[in-house]
């Protein structure tokens, strides 16, 4: 059985302690216990002895001086251990799918074969040609794949994850209204779909 080696208990003097006394003038106690200086001054101490340190401690406020203001920005760099933070979405959260659109197909132009007139089955509905844009997709599409894009596209466009915007609001009740349609159409004729 192999036996921990104990742990110093929480008031033990500090073993770092210059070995002068107290800093509390007319106290002959040896000044064994470090206690910061002030709020912008974290690594520069105080030496007291237990009893001084003790009472220094009851009375320290840290954010004492502050305004409130000052205290919640405080709070709020701690949450984040001080390091800069964004809101969700912006800088590197999501590609503008504006720059992903192809209407003209200038990209598909390359592919050759693929690039022949689609089937009758593959020509998209008119009624459904505004929805299918709004969510960026091709006909033709099952109901996987037009979840799966409803799901992408709610995720970013929800007004939580863009800090309240009304723009991304409106957009994400055009792809609530775009998603029932297209949603509606393919439950009803599901072949349709699938050509």
């Amino acid at each position: 059985m192999t036996r921990s080696t104990p742990r110093p208990r929480a008031y033990a003097p500090d073993p770092a302690a210059p070995g002068h006394s107290c800093d509390i003038a007319g106290c002959p106690n040896l000044g064994e216990y470090r206690a910061p200086k002030s709020r912008t001054a974290l690594n520069q101490y105080f030496w007291f002895c237990l009893d001084h340190v003790r009472a220094y401690n009851a009375g320290w406020d840290f954010y004492k001086g502050m305004t409130p203001g000052q205290i919640e920005a405080q709070l709020r760099a701690d949450t984040a251990w001080q390091r800069p933070t964004w809101p969700l979405g912006h800088l590197g959260g999501h590609i503008d799918e504006q720059m992903l659109r192809d209407p003209n197909h200038v990209l598909n132009a390359g592919l050759g074969a693929r690039n022949k007139a689609p089937p009758a089955a593959d020509i998209m509905p008119t009624d459904l040609r505004e929805p299918m844009a709004t969510l960026g997709l091709d006909w033709p599409v099952t109901l996987d794949m037009l979840k799966a894009r409803y799901k992408e596209l709610a995720k970013r466009h929800h007004p939580d994850a863009n800090g309240g915007d009304l723009a991304s609001e409106e957009k994400l009740k055009n792809i609530n209204l775009a998603y029932a349609a297209i949603r509606v159409r393919l439950t009803a004729e599901p072949q349709a779909a699938t050509g």
